[in-house]
């Protein structure tokens, strides 16, 4: 069982680069046919500073230099039981690349179905630029107990 005590558990904040060859990189990979997404040139042409960061690239951002698999061993929770359930995102201004953006991340809520036998560990993540929030991120992840 997950630990409720979790609730209310905060990491960060957090900074990191957005770095254009990344950004490139998961645009092509996603297969995103913009170009402002892959092209300076296109970018700057839309009246864009750099390359526009695409929408779910955050969501990886944040499981990779944030505090997520810390925050699972503090809920006690098996690695081996855990599923990806839902992500969303609100924009409030687009990211580009060049900019540092700072991950502020807390666990709101905890709950299960079937009996405990999956349980739901919900994450909710500012992420600002320069002090303003820029975006909000919420994440749902499943445990599915054996």
């Amino acid at each position: 069982m997950i630990d409720r005590s979790i609730i209310g558990f905060a990491s960060g904040p957090f900074e990191v680069p957005l770095e254009r060859g990344r950004l490139q990189f998961y645009a092509k990979v996603l297969g995103l046919e913009d170009p402002v997404y892959t092209d300076v040139a296109a970018a700057k042409a839309k009246g864009y500073p750099d390359v526009l960061v695409p929408p779910t690239f955050l969501f990886g951002l944040e499981i990779e230099t944030g505090d997520a698999f810390a925050t699972f061993a503090r809920a006690n929770i098996d690695l081996g039981e855990v599923l990806h359930g839902e992500q969303d995102f609100v924009y409030h201004a687009p990211l580009f690349a060049g900019q540092t953006v700072s991950f502020s991340t807390k666990v709101t809520d905890v709950y299960d179905k079937k009996n405990g036998k999956l349980e739901f560990l919900v994450r909710e993540t500012a992420v600002t630029r320069d002090g303003q929030r820029v975006v909000d991120l919420r994440s749902t992840t499943v445990v599915a107990h054996k």
